[in-house]
């Protein structure tokens, strides 16, 4: 995996040295649990911009015009989606090993094992997926965060689990 794959070799050396000062900091505050796991229903937040084949794409081409821009949209997988239902569209990330195994990116198939398990309460009606590759959270904070939110207390979601790419 290339991170700096698209970007001018300037952009890259900039970006590089930036990543190298990037001072680890604490876990952020987390909220407990209202319930216990085992009652708890959970969803998926993926960050391998996967869309369905049927849903438009992250843009790529934004990207590759800006390599400073990352497409800070987000899309609805449902809870049963499979991996023949998804493309991936991030410039950043390998998409093989997800196309063999969408667990990879987004465990869906794990998740229901744990809800059978009784190990949590139930499986979400649906999944996030997001692109990984953002450099202005700006708008992601300000706007995509709370249309996922409202999206998640609709779907009565008391635990959402990142997996980051």
């Amino acid at each position: 995996m290339d991170p700096y794959r698209y970007l001018p070799f300037l952009t890259r050396r900039v970006m590089q040295g930036w990543a190298e000062r990037e001072h680890p900091s604490g876990p952020p505050s987390w909220t407990p649990l209202r319930a216990p796991l085992a009652d708890c229903r959970v969803a998926l937040l993926s960050t391998a911009a996967i869309s369905l084949r049927s849903d438009r794409p992250f843009d790529q081409e934004g990207e590759r015009a800006d390599p400073w821009w990352g497409d800070p949209s987000w899309r609805i997988l449902p809870h049963d989606v499979t991996g023949s239902d998804v493309r991936f569209s991030h410039l950043h990330v390998d998409p093989t090993p997800a196309a063999e195994d969408l667990d990879v990116v987004l465990p869906a198939r794990r998740l229901h094992e744990l809800a059978d398990a009784g190990v949590i309460g139930s499986v979400g009606p649906r999944h996030i997926s997001t692109m990984g590759y953002i450099l202005d959270a700006t708008e992601l904070v300000e706007t995509t965060a709370p249309e996922i939110a409202t999206a998640l207390t609709d779907d009565e979601v008391d635990l959402l689990l990142l997996v980051p790419v």
